[in-house]
């Protein structure tokens, strides 16, 4: 069969909403496309370990110490079930490890910010883990069976991790004039982060129009992002926190909310490597690595024996 007859025969079952499974013929830019994004993904999961693990033995009691312990879990999981997905493709996890150590590989932009209160733990679960969702609920739909079945797993634990944060968002709101402007301070700061987590616009995105018409991504990041502003603000409101956009408003004609003009320079700057946290959150990754190399050897060595 000719290449071009088995493209046509895999763009039926991709239309036909027909899973694709690993041993399923595929186009191989299909194939890279899902590793970058997948891994991207992965990446995401583990870096964002990062921002909320020290905050752990500092939450304010028992019971948020616990409920950030279980969500940075939660996290570890994740990435271990992307990278198992990714690794269907073909790719060795180590080799998707290294492009993550070396700087080859992204991961969200997102998790290059600091956490610099409790509020931001609090910020980080209503914005970041909502806009997430919003994205990854889409996920469950995709094209590609084993990245699909992971996300069903994952979405219902990042609904968790997002009422988490809401529940403390509210909680700092509706507290003292302190804790409220401490709210306020973080929702200021992880704002237009948040909404730069969906990508670029739709005319800078290289690669939305081949994943919409592959049913990588069912929406373009120009939709989900409206999506998560018109849910987002009414959230706010409602706990008496302003969002920091003098252009922000309800548009009845639209059925949306208009919003301000989002610094893409920031955003191409922090995906560059000159984020205020990238260095931190790349060298932590590596010496987590470095450190864990003796168990994983370890682990082998007892493997082969067992073998034999």
């Amino acid at each position: 069969m000719s290449e071009q007859n088995h493209e046509n025969l895999f763009q039926q079952k991709v239309d036909n909403e027909i899973k694709i499974e690993p041993k399923d013929w595929m186009p191989e830019k299909y194939r890279k496309q899902l590793i970058r994004q997948i891994s991207q993904h992965a990446h995401s999961e583990i870096v964002g370990m990062l921002p909320e693990g020290n905050w752990i033995t500092r939450a304010p009691n028992l019971r948020r110490k616990v409920a950030l312990l279980a969500k940075v879990q939660d996290e570890a999981g994740h990435g271990v079930y992307l990278y198992s997905a990714c690794e269907t493709l073909g790719i060795d996890r180590t080799e998707l490890l290294d492009q993550l150590h070396t700087g080859k590989a992204k991961y969200s932009n997102i998790f290059n910010y600091p956490t610099l209160t409790w509020a931001d733990i609090g910020a980080v679960g209503w914005l970041v883990d909502g806009a997430a969702i919003m994205n990854q609920v889409m996920l469950q739909r995709t094209s590609y069976g084993p990245y699909s079945r992971a996300m069903v797993r994952i979405c219902k634990e990042e609904s968790f991790h997002n009422r988490q944060g809401f529940e403390i968002m509210t909680v700092l709101a509706r507290g003292t004039p302190d804790q409220k402007q401490m709210a306020q301070d973080a929702l200021n700061r992880w704002w237009w982060p948040s909404l730069m987590m969906f990508g670029p616009s739709d005319e800078n995105s290289p690669n939305t129009a081949e994943l919409i018409k592959w049913k990588v991504k069912r929406e373009t990041n120009d939709e989900v992002r409206q999506r998560f502003i018109d849910r987002t603000i009414p959230q706010g409101e409602i706990i008496g926190l302003t969002f920091p956009d003098p252009d922000l408003k309800w548009n009845p004609a639209r059925n949306h909310y208009d919003f301000g003009k989002i610094n893409w320079e920031e955003f191409y700057n922090v995906v560059k490597g000159n984020g205020p946290c990238n260095r931190e959150r790349l060298q932590a990754r590596v010496k987590a690595n470095e450190d864990g190399k003796w168990v994983r050897e370890a682990a082998a060595a007892f493997a082969a024996k067992k073998a034999n």
